[in-house]
């Protein structure tokens, strides 16, 4: 299969729309009202030490182009396996984040030694992102 091919089929609107979700989940997961107490607690973070990091917001550019094209890639993937509803799209996205994010956070998180708290906060905010940015594609396919 020439799953690049799709890559001219691609909605762009929904990627961007996937893109952007994924950061509004990744904002609300991570306050601290939410989870962001939990998850510093465990990582044995502060505030102020988030705020202090070295980079200042260009520790931010990585991670939204990460985020970008993982919505890039939903969207040839889903455009290959025909995948338009939004229940199709957000199955997708799940299966994708379960196996490969939540997985690799489980293998990198379990090497690290860090607390499961870390492992379980992460994949779970990567689990419903990719879900919501999936039924997004899925949608507009």
């Amino acid at each position: 299969m020439d799953w690049l091919s799709h890559l001219a089929q691609v909605n762009w609107l929904a990627v961007l729309l996937a893109f952007v979700s994924s950061m509004v989940v990744g904002f609300l997961w991570y306050m601290p009202a939410v989870l962001g107490r939990r998850w510093m607690q465990a990582i044995g973070k502060t505030e102020e030490d988030l705020k202090n990091i070295d980079g200042g917001p260009g520790i931010w550019v990585p991670m939204m182009l990460a985020s970008a094209l993982t919505s890039v890639l939903l969207a040839v993937l889903a455009s290959a396996l025909e995948l338009d509803t939004w229940w199709s799209g957000a199955l997708f996205g799940l299966i994708v984040a379960v196996v490969f994010r939540a997985g690799g956070h489980v293998i990198h998180n379990g090497f690290a030694g860090r607390p499961s708290a870390v492992t379980v906060i992460d994949s779970g905010h990567d689990v419903v992102a990719l879900a919501i940015a999936g039924a997004i594609i899925g949608a507009m396919q």
